[in-house]
């Protein structure tokens, strides 16, 4: 009878979060599997060492972006109408980053030694040049979170002092805006130029990697935080979420992704000129072979081209619903493009025999224990949000006045 009358007592986010803390368990339990076993419990050879890890590694990351663009437009531009939103990104990009940690450390192999590029530098390294950034934004974000954490009431209650400090930090917003701003830019294009270096795999040998990778994440980190924003307020009633601001922000991503879809047309369209071993048949199994579907309606049709008509259309952008599609398209998009760009450098492999350049094709599909690991991290990443909106605020918008937004800016100012 007593489990019965808990189980009546569960509200559906009790049941959501028991079934994500599920989730979590079993990518608890297949991240021991890795560390007790290593790298042979998947399906990760020398052909393809970078596989489904790498990719929920580099979403998470390009989905956080939206912490370091609006933390500089409210910081640096002075667009004090988007700090609800940038507490909200920064919160989020806090959350992306940690993932990225953990998956990094299932996929490194020797997660014990983490810490060797901290200490024996490799600046000739872009990966090593990743590293530091990532490490260091990382802290970035922790601090610039920490005014959320300063006001949780039982922290206030017990550790006064230490909530104090917590709150202080807001203080140092400005500064941490600029830094974050330069550490993200690194990173975000870096990530793309880690691929853009290797000469042994031409499709990757290309340097405007780097400004597709910025650009994708431009568009899907704001996407991202305004998505999870207007879910919060569907979600519950008492969160209030400024729709016009909404509206704005999504205005906004859908000019972004217009630059980023001329970018990837002429990024792939500019390699069919000649041909190229390696690169030639990279682009045949990116628009006509195996993922050929993920490229034409994952990446251009539902991932940019739809959410651009979208959201740039007035009327078509004010439906709530429409809206919150699109910018869910525009996050599925990015996914996938960074899925497809990990592995078309992987599954076309070069041999030189003899003075001829022979192709060979090879083929990658995740382990169990890659799948439910990464699915591990992920509901990780759903139960910190759900969390942060529960107990710490972090989507919430004070609706205010034209008067006193302007007052604000003029206390900033001075």
């Amino acid at each position: 009878m007593t489990q019965l009358r808990f189980l009546r007592r569960m509200t559906p986010l009790s049941w959501w979060l028991a079934g994500l803390g599920g989730v979590m368990a079993a990518g608890a339990i297949a991240g021991v599997i890795v560390f007790a076993r290593g790298l042979v419990v998947t399906n990760l050879t020398d052909l393809v060492p970078w596989g489904l890890w790498i990719t929920v590694d580099l979403s998470s990351i390009g989905l956080s972006a939206g912490a370091f663009l609006l933390a500089a437009a409210v910081y640096l531009l002075g667009w004090r109408r988007f700090e609800p939103v940038a507490r909200t990104a920064t919160f989020l990009g806090l959350i992306g980053y940690s993932m990225a940690v953990l998956t990094l450390l299932l996929d490194i192999g020797r997660p014990d030694r983490f810490w060797h590029a901290l200490v024996f530098w490799n600046p000739h390294s872009v990966l090593w040049e990743v590293t530091m950034c990532v490490t260091l934004y990382l802290g970035v974000l922790a601090i610039e979170t920490a005014p959320l954490f300063g006001r949780l009431e039982a922290l206030r209650g017990r550790f006064p002092r230490v909530a104090d400090i917590l709150g202080r930090a807001h203080r140092l917003a400005p500064y941490l805006a600029i830094v974050g701003l330069g550490l993200s830019m690194l990173h975000q294009s870096s990530l793309g130029a880690i691929y853009g270096v290797l000469k042994a795999r031409p499709i990757w040998y290309r340097p405007d990697l780097s400004v597709l990778f910025i650009l994708s994440a431009a568009a899907a980190g704001p996407a991202l935080t305004v998505l999870a924003s207007m879910l919060a307020g569907r979600l519950d009633r008492r969160i209030r979420v400024d729709d016009d601001l909404m509206e704005r922000l999504a205005h906004i991503v859908g000019w972004i992704l217009v630059g980023y879809l001329y970018f990837r047309f002429w990024d792939a369209l500019s390699m069919s000129y000649t041909y190229e071993p390696g690169r030639t048949e990279g682009l045949h199994l990116l628009t006509r072979g195996q993922l050929a579907f993920n490229f034409w309606a994952l990446e251009m049709a539902l991932g940019a081209a739809i959410p651009i008509v979208l959201l740039l259309r007035r009327n078509l952008r004010r439906n709530r619903n429409l809206r919150m599609i699109a910018l869910a398209l525009v996050v599925v998009g990015m996914v996938t493009y960074r899925w497809d760009t990990n592995l078309v450098g992987q599954l076309i492999v070069l041999r030189n025999l003899t003075g001829e350049t022979l192709v060979r094709y090879t083929s990658y599909v995740p382990s169990l224990v890659e799948i439910i690991s990464a699915a591990g991290i992920v509901a990780y990443g759903l139960v910190a949000f759900i969390l942060g909106v529960r107990y710490l605020r972090v989507v919430h918008h004070e609706v205010e006045s034209h008067d006193e937004l302007a007052q604000k800016a003029a206390v900033a100012a001075a």
